[in-house]
């Protein structure tokens, strides 16, 4: 693995390894070995999780830096509510999409599921703001 330099501002936070990371100060970072991270606005807080897609980007992320036991029960949840959303979408796409973010979760693909998940709350967000504006 080649060494990843992140910057981060202070008040950003990270996890690494399933350990959140609040920095005070401005700091330059260098990942030198393998390491499941997030930072900044890729972490999603449980109270966040609060549509179908955006509980599905919990499941991921869960699922990418939990524990070996979280993992597990989260991949669960993941297939769970992705065949609720799946059942719910009219859509094609976002049903692929899904599909791809499972497999990826399930190949320890975290990072590319969770690019997905963020795509489906994207839709999901597109989809309701049409709805509201046909209802307003």
């Amino acid at each position: 693995m080649s060494n990843l330099i992140l910057e981060l501002r202070p008040g950003e936070m990270m996890i690494v390894n399933g350990a959140t990371l609040r920095f005070r100060t401005k700091t330059r970072l260098e990942l030198t070995a393998h390491a499941r991270f997030l930072f900044g606005k890729q972490i999603m807080a449980p109270q966040q999780a609060d549509s179908p897609a955006r509980r599905i980007y919990f499941a991921v992320q869960t699922a990418y830096i939990g524990t070996p036991e979280e993992r597990t029960a989260a991949l669960a949840l993941l297939r769970e509510l992705i065949g609720e959303f799946q059942a719910a979408t009219t859509s094609a796409l976002a049903r692929e999409i899904l599909d791809r973010a499972l497999a990826a979760a399930e190949a320890d693909d975290c990072y590319l599921a969770l690019r997905l998940a963020r795509r489906i709350m994207r839709h999901e967000e597109a989809v309701l703001l049409e709805e509201r504006a046909r209802a307003g």
